[in-house]
């Protein structure tokens, strides 16, 4: 007798149980349902209501019944046995699925046995690794055509390998070409991903990563917004540039070098967007990698939700990768450090910096990363901004404190020459007013000379002034006007007409509004020249 057989009768049909009165076309369905999900027990000869009822257990019974099974393909081995009145069909999980039947292909869902459609086949095949994406190989896509020199060269660099091999035999050793069914060497979807050339319009738009600034705590006003749509490595590069440029930055003084510090860790943000790029499911063409700053927050969403074996409880220390191609070329060159650890690395990077932790959350068929941003912050800036200029000054201070006592100790000592010397002073008075008098009257001629030497020192300051503010474009990515001024020295309206100036020349782009008016540094560079003697 089946043990428990009661308690299973009572509990009634479920994922793992199947009643069924008689042997009939639609078992090699349920069996077939099983063998792609988990596994599962058919009882023959017991109502759907759990009552017994019954079946024909003869030979002749026996033998039908595994000639329907034997119609399931891949050929699956099942346990049949007798129990009383009773046929009991074991069913382990399949370890080829997905298995078909002369009916189609059925998985079971719940209590019930569910026939895949197309689509639902494809998801079932991606969902159990069956189909990579990655390592497709894509034949409208030949090497000759479409091929980005420049960013190749890159990766071999960042990878540390030297080009001793044709280019065309490195590309298969790295899994991202092979000969499609045309004869030429064809694309992987990864080669495609890293190394596509956009200028012949080959595009991925899917594959795009959307970055976006918004005014406030929700999706309404845009301030700033950026598509990106080159390869992984560009994409990835270029989103932490534009998080650079939109987050802000506070600066420490550190033995006379000033320090910029992000006010959330470069390495975590990084991490995040490298994630998220690398997990994406690239076989979801309606949805992309979402980079969103908000005044609260900072959100990186990617679809694809975790990959298929990672758990609530091995979530950050298990490795499972939807892409092991791409993983593997973001490995090579450095954008991985250890396959599993960018979870603990984005939270160590938080804790160090003396953050909160980063949130992760699976919303339906998206993976996000939240980063808490300080709004104790807001109002820093400005501090930070004047704190180099009062650090220096204080420092120019004291350094000069001892010469100011040298000098007072001098003052003192000849006090009593000082106090002799002044009854001469005295009588020599009418003789010093005279000689006031007459630079007076030489004044005019003093201030304009003294103007003709002005109106030549904005020339010759201001190549210097812009050669310091494309420095500190390239250090920092982005400033303000505060930070420039406080950098040059000048009053906020003087360095507003020398960035507008700049601006107007070419150099650099003026982004924002009011006080989130912010600089960078324009793609294209005029020469310095151009722009010497217009501000």
């Amino acid at each position: 007798m089946i043990k428990d057989l009661d308690i299973i009768l009572s509990k009634g049909e479920g994922y793992t149980v199947e009643f069924k009165e008689a042997v009939d076309k639609s078992i090699a369905s349920e069996v077939c349902a099983f063998a792609n999900a988990s596994g599962g027990r058919v009882f023959i000869g017991v109502t759907d209501k759990g009552e017994l009822s019954g079946v024909d257990t003869s030979n002749t019974a026996r033998s039908r019944l595994q000639d329907s099974l034997n119609k399931i393909e891949p050929r699956l081995p099942v346990d049949i046995s007798i129990h009383d009145n009773i046929i009991l069909v074991t069913v382990p999980e399949g370890k080829s699925k997905p298995y078909s039947c002369p009916n189609g292909f059925y998985l079971r869902s719940g209590p019930n046995s569910q026939k895949l459609e197309r689509n639902d086949i494809i998801e079932f095949l991606q969902t159990e690794g069956k189909v990579i994406y990655d390592a497709l190989v894509n034949d409208d896509y030949v090497i000759s055509n479409n091929f980005k020199e420049t960013e190749f060269r890159r990766f071999l660099e960042k990878a540390g390998i030297s080009d001793v091999l044709p280019r065309e035999e490195m590309l298969k050793n790295l899994n991202c070409a092979e000969m499609g069914s045309s004869g030429k060497l064809s694309y992987t979807n990864a080669g495609l991903l890293f190394f596509r050339d956009n200028s012949q319009n080959v595009r991925f738009d899917f594959s795009h990563v959307v970055c976006v600034l918004y005014k406030g705590t929700d999706k309404v006003d845009i301030i700033d917004a950026k598509h990106l749509d080159g390869g992984i490595m560009e994409n990835i590069d270029d989103a932490v540039v534009f998080l650079k440029r939109n987050l802000r930055v506070r600066y420490e003084i550190e033995t006379f070098q000033r320090k910029n510090i992000l006010e959330l860790p470069e390495a975590a943000l990084k991490e995040a967007v490298t994630n998220a790029v690398c997990h994406r499911d690239n076989f979801e063409k309606g949805a992309r990698v979402m980079i969103e700053i908000f005044t609260d927050r900072v959100e990186i969403t990617n679809p694809g939700g975790v990959p298929k074996g990672i758990t609530r409880e091995n979530f950050g220390t298990t490795s499972v990768t939807r892409n092991p191609i791409i993983a593997s070329l973001l490995h090579r060159a450095d954008y991985i450090e250890r396959m599993g650890t960018g979870i603990n690395r984005m939270t160590t990077e938080m804790e160090k910096a003396g953050l909160n932790k980063p949130i992760f959350q699976t919303e339906g068929y998206f993976f996000k990363v939240t980063f808490k941003r300080d709004l104790a912050i807001d109002a820093q800036p400005a501090i930070d901004s004047d704190r180099p200029a009062i650090e220096n000054a204080q420092s120019a201070i004291d350094s000069d404190k001892p010469a100011i006592e040298n000098a007072q100790s001098a003052i003192d000592s000849n006090k009593p020459a000082i106090e002799n010397a002044q009854p001469a002073i005295d009588s020599n008075k009418p003789a010093i007013e005279n000689a006031q008098s007459a630079i007076d009257s030489n004044k005019p001629a003093i201030e304009n000379a003294q103007s003709a030497i002005d109106s030549d020192g904005p020339a010759i300051e201001n190549s210097d002034r812009t050669s310091v503010i494309l420095e500190y474009l390239d250090e920092n990515g982005k400033g303000q006007n505060a930070d420039f001024a406080n950098l040059l020295g000048l009053s906020a309206q003087r360095t507003r007409e020398i960035l507008q100036a700049l601006v107007q020349a070419g150099l650099i782009e003026k982004h924002g509004e009011k006080r989130h008016t912010y600089y960078i540094k324009a793609t294209s560079e005029n020469s310095v020249a151009q722009i010497c003697c217009e501000f």
